[in-house]
């Protein structure tokens, strides 16, 4: 520790993620040394002892997890996460088995990976019950859950009651509302904070690999098997499993997520021998799953299995009152990032922000706010004529044909051209999320559907609804954050 900071070494290939990542952790109030290469970072871990490491497992000059080794071996109580990317899931479950107390999937932003260490760094200088205090007490919790009216002072103390549990707990709210950010909470207040945290996004994986990656695989299981692969099961072991959108998953992977909930054990692709696994499960679901149990889509046994204890987060309509704390937040996030001057919202544009209804959410209004921050130029005040049209407007996007994309690109709305210039990657996003926004209406919100409309593969669809805050509709809307056990 430095300075009565906690130091964080960073170890990584790509110079800009260092930087930004340097930034955020002296946000955040660490000490950040950035380290390009393995070599360069074993001789830092020899000349001082760090309190958190961050190491991608492909480095210049080696194997990540070189470094890890060295790190665990020298100081047995640093905090370390890896990040990988997609290809090398099973390097970063190695690392786990290893030590790492986490391991993030890249693409990931500077904030967020720098929130998940100041996180488990939190989590070894403080009781769980001391750490959780302060974010029920402060509006903006170290996780970033933010907010300070009822529905939110509602669900901290429903938090509070569901982590220290071994329960299975199902996450439900909008695309949107923070369900990982809740889940992860969850677990670092929980007795298995010390053993990782995994996520999976059942949406996202193509839905013939969703077994494998779920349970793991051995050689030779299927075409393309050429090695045995842990899956998230076992990579979680004696952790925490996060399934994101849960009611994606194929009917024969949901009977045997079933069977892992009800024996406590999983089989790998490829072989009938069970393995035992001591894995919390959270899951989560932006639709009603009783709905999906009625259609017969989703199976009633495992939909009660899954619904032990239930964790409804409120919709950002529902808690208006919050609207100008996580505006401020945002602000100051945004000027920061993009390195420019603090900025104020006029009271017409707070005014305009307050009533809009957000469809997509906290991350929507996330997004508004960057790209208000970003068109409002050299201004310190961020006026309503700068925030995305459909909040000037009052329209909620899908609910908005009138504004759906004609027979050609010209019908998309022109943004506005001030003398002063704009910013391009702002006013591109923008116009990509007028398209998406369009066919997502076209297709009735079917998201396969719309993405053969524009040409693009499902996943890179759901990658960019996830980015620009775009939201599908929701067939049941949570207004209120409860706590549901079933007998």
């Amino acid at each position: 520790m430095m300075h009565g900071r906690p130091s964080v070494l960073i170890v990584d290939g790509d110079s800009e993620l260092r930087r930004c990542l340097s930034q955020a952790l002296d946000d955040a109030g660490c000490v950040a040394v950035p380290s390009g290469t393995l070599a360069d970072a074993i001789e830092r871990l020899s000349g001082c002892a760090y309190d958190g490491l961050i190491v991608d497992v492909r480095l210049p000059g080696g194997d990540g997890l070189d470094v890890l080794d060295n790190a665990l071996s020298k100081y047995p109580g640093i905090k370390c996460i890896v990040t990988a990317n997609y290809g090398s899931v099973h390097h970063a479950v190695r690392a786990l088995k290893r030590g790492a107390c986490d391991y993030l999937i890249k693409p990931i932003p500077a904030t967020q990976l720098a929130a998940a260490m100041t996180a488990v760094l939190a989590a070894r200088e403080m009781p769980a019950a001391t750490v959780f205090q302060a974010a029920v007490t402060r509006p903006e919790s170290q996780y970033g859950i933010v907010g300070s009216g009822p529905a939110m002072t509602q669900l901290f103390n429903t938090i509070g009651r569901v982590a220290p549990m071994q329960s299975t707990v199902l996450i439900q709210g909008e695309t949107g509302t923070g369900k990982e950010l809740v889940a992860r909470t969850i677990h670092q207040h929980s007795t298995r904070r010390e053993h990782p945290f995994v996520a999976f996004n059942a949406a996202a994986i193509p839905e013939g690999l969703v077994e494998a990656e779920l349970f793991g695989h051995v050689k030779g299981a299927f075409t393309g098997a050429v090695n045995a692969r842990v899956g998230r099961f076992e990579a979680a072991d004696r952790g925490t499993l996060f399934i994101d959108e849960v009611a994606s998953m194929p009917m024969a992977v949901q009977t045997k997520l079933l069977r892992a909930l009800q024996e406590r054990e999983i089989e790998r692709v490829g072989t009938s021998r069970p393995m035992k696994v001591n894995v919390r499960v959270l899951a989560a679901t932006n639709v009603d799953l009783a709905q999906l149990v009625r259609a017969g889509t989703f199976r009633e046994d495992l939909y009660y299995r899954l619904n032990v204890v239930r964790v409804e987060l409120p919709a950002l309509r529902a808690r208006s009152e919050d609207i100008p704390l996580l505006a401020s937040h945002f602000i100051e996030e945004a000027c920061r990032v993009n390195g420019i001057g603090p900025k104020t919202l006029s009271q017409p544009a707070l005014q305009a922000l307050t009533q809009y209804s957000w469809p997509g959410n906290v991350r929507h209004l996330q997004n508004a706010i960057e790209s208000a921050v970003v068109m409002s130029g050299a201004d310190r005040e961020i006026s309503e004529h700068v925030l995305p049209i459909e909040v000037i407007r009052q329209e909620t996007p899908l609910a908005a044909p009138a504004r759906a994309l004609g027979s050609s690109a010209s019908a998309l709305l022109m943004p506005a051209t001030p003398e002063a210039g704009i910013n391009f990657a702002s006013a591109m996003s923008n116009i990509e999320r007028e398209l998406i926004v369009s066919y997502l209406h076209k297709a009735g919100g079917n998201k396969r559907r719309a993405a053969r409309m524009l040409s693009l593969s499902r996943t890179t669809l759901i990658d960019k609804l996830h980015r620009l805050g775009v939201t599908e509709p929701a067939p049941h809307a949570t207004t209120t954050a409860s706590i549901e056990a079933v007998a």
